[in-house]
């Protein structure tokens, strides 16, 4: 008996569509199911304690120390904003979560990207852009658009943008998001968050634009080599630059030249990266499912920088609250800290198996 056409499209191959979209589920829960079996960390929620025992505002960032014991997080003054307050945002912890040191008071507004460079000092960017409500507060104190380098004393040592002033030129940003300085000295800026200037740019140790991907406020595209909220930036042991094109979906692999190297989207909705000495990969995806990437679960991808293969999963097993995991490091061990952004708590995954 030969299928019946209604509109073009038969009645068998319909059923057939259902039927791959059936097993293509199943499949996709039984992986799902495997990966959380075979999630080897332990979760310790509202890790770390801030001086006089104050709320942990949002964790924009985190960087563990090169002496292998303490880990420097940033967040946004116990709350999710910084500007008016006199508290510091950036801390030094311990290995029992202890605040041994705390910088930084009155230097941002809304803190976003985070890097820590070769000579331990702190590079942060101000990552709300214009027309963004939570940038108003710093625009009114005539803050925001910058990416600032600060040393371990919390003093400024340069200041890339123009303070308050929004632009897409090579001497203006709009909401910088991330901020990577290379062994080099060279800084690589992923320029902006939401709505922003949608580019990476890199300069030279000295402030001087040396490259620019993507770019202008009216640049927002699903093409190579431009991008849809670029989120995140790091830095491979190859020199390959990863950028989390979290509009997009999407990972974009360069190099030092600018030239587009790979394409990965198998983790997820990535916000933030973590590469660390030996090349293992990082990516927190805690926007994905309904809103935002339907089908996808949210949670970090563990696996390689080299070839791209997710070799752990840890899901993010609670009810979504607005964004999930966004930053993320790891230390020596393979812990993992991360700032659950719409939780408004930070977080340290315990490795209990190899």
């Amino acid at each position: 008996m030969k299928n019946m056409n209604f509109g073009g499209r038969s009645r068998g191959s319909s059923c057939w569509i259902m039927v791959c979209t059936v097993l293509t589920t199943v499949f996709a829960a039984q992986a799902t199911a495997q990966a959380a079996a075979d999630n080897p960390y332990q979760v310790i929620y509202d890790w770390g304690e801030l001086p006089g025992a104050r709320a942990m505002g949002v964790v924009t960032g985190v960087q563990p120390d090169p002496d292998g014991e303490h880990i420097w997080i940033l967040e946004r003054c116990g709350t999710n904003q910084c500007a008016g307050s006199q508290l510091n945002p950036i801390h030094k912890l311990d290995s029992e979560g202890n605040t041994v040191k705390s910088i930084g008071a009155g230097l941002f507004a809304w803190p976003h990207g985070f890097d820590m460079d070769d000579e331990g000092n702190f590079w942060v960017t101000e990552g709300a852009p214009a027309g963004d409500a939570r940038g108003e507060p710093g625009m009114a104190l005539g803050m925001g658009h910058q990416v600032l380098k600060v040393n371990q004393d919390g003093e400024v040592l340069m200041r890339l943008g123009e303070a308050g002033v929004p632009g897409d030129d090579e001497t203006h940003f709009n909401g910088p998001a991330a901020v990577l300085v290379a062994p080099n000295g060279e800084i690589w800026i992923a320029d902006g968050h939401r709505g922003g200037n949608n580019r990476v740019t890199k300069f030279s140790a000295e402030g001087d634009l040396l490259l620019q991907l993507g770019g202008g406020i009216d640049s927002l595209s699903r093409e190579t080599s431009y991008f849809n909220d670029p989120h995140d930036l790091k830095m491979d042991s190859q020199g390959r630059v990863f950028v989390a094109d979290r509009g997009n979906n999407r990972i974009q692999i360069f190099s030092q030249a600018g030239e587009l190297l790979d394409i990965w989207t198998q983790f997820g909705r990535p916000s933030g990266i973590w590469i660390d000495s030996n090349d293992t990969i990082y990516v927190a995806d805690g926007m994905s499912g309904a809103q935002w990437n339907t089908g996808w679960q949210r949670g970090i991808r563990i696996g390689s920088a080299a070839s791209g293969w997710i070799t752990e999963f840890i899901p993010d097993y609670e009810v979504p609250t607005g964004s999930g995991i966004e930053f993320l490091a790891s230390d020596s061990e393979g812990n993992i800290y991360a700032g659950q952004v719409g939780r408004q708590r930070f977080e340290k995954y315990v490795r209990v198996r190899p």
